[in-house]
């Protein structure tokens, strides 16, 4: 395996703070690690640290990508004779609702998915739930104010405060069922090339469930207790740019052995 990570923007020689204790962790069990010129890729223009490998996978972790910009990295890895473990469309069929909810959705909350032009006033009267949780197909509202809205009004109101604070609705608008949850159960777990791997070696049998409906080769799979006591799917999220939560950096680092 071969991993990428961004640059600080300040020393193209560090890794950018965010995932620095990773990247030291990984070079020491001995893993090749790359820097991205961030400065640079946001431009479209990408310098890494180092010579990329032939025949060996390479895996990004960093920052969420747009298709847009994960198909600019997958091109430029290419050209220096790599290839991403991931193609851009198994990238999006993770990260984007759109591309999960179908195989997945025994496991997680009603959801409908529309565009910011749909009409919610007919929507909301078709739908009648008691409450939706609205975000784009990645990302909901993490403001105070939060992502839950009661009626059509709130839904546009989410929607516009999405679109200031992120720039863009990204993809489309996901509606889903608002579920009642238990705080702190929320739990994240990694696939990589079939094998599910958690932050304590405990994977639930709904977690194993949900990983024989994704067909990807590097993603996360969060889940959380509902107050029925079941455990729900909360997301499905691609490995390369999830966050390691509430893992250990060196237990996270040993999947890639």
């Amino acid at each position: 395996m071969q991993i990428i990570y961004p640059d600080d923007y300040s020393s193209q020689a560090r890794p950018d703070e965010t995932f620095a204790q990773e990247y030291f962790c990984a070079q020491q069990r001995g893993i090749t690690c790359l820097l991205l010129a961030s400065e640079a890729a946001a431009v479209g223009k990408y310098k890494f640290s180092g010579a990329i490998e032939p025949d060996v996978p390479v895996i990004w972790r960093g920052w969420m990508l747009s298709e847009v910009e994960y198909r600019q990295l997958a091109r430029a890895v290419e050209a220096r004779g790599g290839k991403m473990l991931e193609s851009t469309e198994q990238y999006l069929r993770n990260h984007h609702i759109n591309g999960w909810y179908d195989r997945c959705k025994a496991f997680t909350p009603e959801t409908v998915l529309t565009t910011p032009e749909a009409d919610f006033d007919a929507l909301t009267g078709q739908l009648q739930w008691p409450a939706y949780f609205v975000k784009d197909y990645v990302k909901s509202l993490t403001t105070s104010r939060g992502s839950v809205a009661h009626n059509a009004e709130e839904i546009r109101e989410v929607l516009k405060l999405i679109a200031h604070y992120r720039g863009t609705l990204e993809g489309g608008v996901s509606l889903r069922r608002f579920e009642h949850f238990v705080n702190d159960t929320e739990r994240r777990y990694f696939v990589l090339n079939g094998h599910v791997f958690s932050a304590d070696d405990q994977v639930p049998e709904q977690v194993a469930a949900i990983a024989h409906c994704v067909d990807t080769p590097f993603y996360s799979i969060d889940v959380v207790m509902n107050t029925d006591g079941e455990l729900r799917l909360v997301e499905i999220g691609d490995g390369q740019v999830s966050d390691v939560k509430e893992w250990n950096v060196e237990k996270f680092v040993a999947i890639f052995r």
